[in-house]
């Protein structure tokens, strides 16, 4: 099998994309394991990951690195969460934020085997309850399905360091179903303007429709 660096702790196998696994044998969403040079990989599956899709359709620049500091917001059951935990290492750390009790049991069980994941559950919206736990972070990376995604972004923006990237999935059926999505888009990018620049946007269809991608940099 031929083995490639795509970014730092991100792969590709035989054009697969995959990351190192930092807990050999345990899967989390039935992904493939693969052995290589006495290491355990995990491929990622870019139908279940809008950050693996990214990555494919073009992400030129990835900000999330061994001992990372990662602030996730919308961590759901922890598929994307897990490969991010991969990628930071056990010196990073993946504060993962999620609202949704059957989401956090899951998310919880995950954390039993991955002790850089720090759980938090508590509405994104609500900062003042994580933000002592947290501090300053290098990257805040959000799936979140509400209306209000780029309040949530904003008002987490203060717990970001200065020059810090965000990588942001913007789903617009969850904002409004009956705008056009490039409205939708736009929109978002606008109003978030204040606090951040667009580094690039990526589609990233067949994975995932009606949804559009971000690299932002606070300003």
């Amino acid at each position: 099998m031929d083995i490639n660096t795509v970014f730092e702790g991100v792969y590709k196998i035989d054009k697969r994309l995959a990351t190192k696994s930092i807990a050999p044998g345990y899967r989390v969403y039935d992904e493939e394991l693969i052995k290589l040079k006495n290491n355990e990989y995990r491929l990622w599956n870019p139908y279940r990951s809008k950050l693996a899709a990214a990555i494919i359709n073009g992400l030129s620049e990835l900000n999330i690195k061994n001992c990372s500091q990662v602030l996730y917001l919308g961590a759901s059951t922890g598929t994307t969460v897990s490969h991010v935990s991969d990628i930071v290492g056990n010196e990073g750390n993946v504060f993962a934020v999620e609202i949704s009790k059957r989401s956090m049991r899951d998310l919880l069980a995950l954390c039993e085997k991955r002790e850089n994941i720090l759980p938090i559950f508590e509405d994104a919206m609500n900062t003042e309850a994580y933000s002592s736990e947290i501090g300053e972070v290098d990257v805040i990376y959000e799936d979140v399905a509400a209306p209000t995604q780029d309040k949530i972004l904003i008002k987490n923006s203060e717990l970001l360091k200065e020059g810090g990237s965000a990588y942001v999935a913007i789903k617009s059926q969850s904002i409004d179903v009956s705008k056009d999505p490039k409205i939708i888009f736009e929109e978002f990018i606008k109003n978030v303007s204040h606090k951040f620049k667009v580094v690039q946007r990526v589609k990233i269809e067949p994975f995932d429709k009606l949804h559009l991608f971000l690299h932002l940099k606070k300003l």
